[in-house]
């Protein structure tokens, strides 16, 4: 692969790659041709160098042209979170997710069906009872029906798998950390992203206007969480009308209290399923307050509202009223014919 060759030898200079060049370079990953020594060389180059977002957005766009399409006719709002962050966030953006489907805004979510820090999306809604094994068009059946639906990045392209393997053994973060929540194959317009680093928030918000969102958060807690944090500030960027803005919120904002990151700590996918149930039964909490808090986050990218405090009110009633528990079966059956 003389192409692949040659940009990883441009990047071994320090040089940065253009979007056409990057993008070049991830068709070249996909394709399941390049060698694990070409992916890993890669992958480490642009992490060492510092990936700008002209590669994000072309690593992006490379893998979203290889992906599969979920075809939905609604317009769907993604919840996405780096991976590294389970062990402390007891998957609060899954069972946001539900919220947000119960306050009646269809979500179509893209999560990785592993990690290696905890236990994943994919894990949880099996233990609950979804099929996760599903073809682009289930996924697209259970938006529309469910008014909710998962895809896993390995089994909407199988390419991905070996790449990522490689990325575990690797053992840090590289550019497929951050272009795996960004790669949604229903290609969502309006999404809310947890990021592992601060200093990727406003970045991946240009990302973002680059690749034609209209509406999204990207956000990062203290004590390093990907997602709306109830432990302290969050630090966000926001595109909104093509115009990045960037601030903090509090969970004082929204009406909640803080918390110690250690009172959500995750456990086995078993545990987590519990208690993400108990939430969508109503059970007071923590993790339901993490829950709502990112749901209100969500909920004002929607549009549906344009405060905190306004969508942790609409959160609350989608849980009270029975309707976000509700989207939960629903995708339970609807998955499962």
């Amino acid at each position: 692969m003389e192409t692949l060759k040659s940009i990883i030898g441009k990047v071994a200079t320090g040089a940065t790659l253009t979007r056409e060049e990057t993008a070049s370079a991830f068709d070249g990953l996909m394709s399941g041709h390049a060698t694990p020594s070409q992916i890993g060389g890669l992958l480490m180059g642009l992490r060492v160098r510092g990936e700008t977002i002209e590669e994000v957005t072309g690593a992006v766009s490379a893998v979203r042209e290889r992906m599969p399409r979920v075809e939905v006719a609604c317009n769907p709002i993604n919840i996405a979170s780096t991976s590294d962050n389970v062990a402390y966030s007891a998957n609060v953006m899954t069972c946001a997710s539900f919220i947000v489907a119960g306050a009646d805004v269809p979500v179509a979510r893209h999560a990785n069906s592993d990690t290696s820090s905890g236990p994943s999306t994919a894990q949880l809604l099996a233990h609950l009872g979804v099929n996760v094994d599903l073809k682009p068009e289930a996924v697209a059946r259970c938006v529309h029906e469910a008014g909710i639906g998962f895809s896993f990045a390995s089994a909407h392209y199988p390419a991905m798998q070996r790449v990522g393997q490689i990325r575990t053994a690797l053992g840090t973060h590289t550019i497929l950390n951050l272009i795996g929540p960004l790669s949604n194959p229903t290609r969502v317009k309006r999404q809310i992203v947890g990021i592992f680093a601060r200093e990727w928030v406003q970045p991946l918000a240009y990302v973002l206007k680059n690749l034609g969102a209209e509406s999204a958060w990207v956000v990062h807690g203290s004590n390093g969480l990907g997602e709306v944090t109830l432990t302290g500030p969050t630090f966000v960027a926001a595109l909104e009308a093509g115009t990045v803005r960037t601030f903090e919120v509090t969970p004082e904002q929204a009406g909640l209290a803080r918390c110690d990151k250690e009172t959500l700590e995750s456990g086995e996918a078993k545990d987590n399923a519990v208690a993400l149930q108990n939430v969508l039964d109503g059970v007071p909490g923590r993790f339901r307050d993490a829950a709502i808090l990112n749901a209100a986050a969500t909920l004002i990218v929607a549009g549906r509202v344009e405060t905190l405090q306004e969508g942790v009110a609409l959160a609350q009633h989608a849980l009270d009223s029975g309707s976000a528990a509700v989207r939960l079966k629903r995708l339970i059956a609807v998955s499962n014919t």
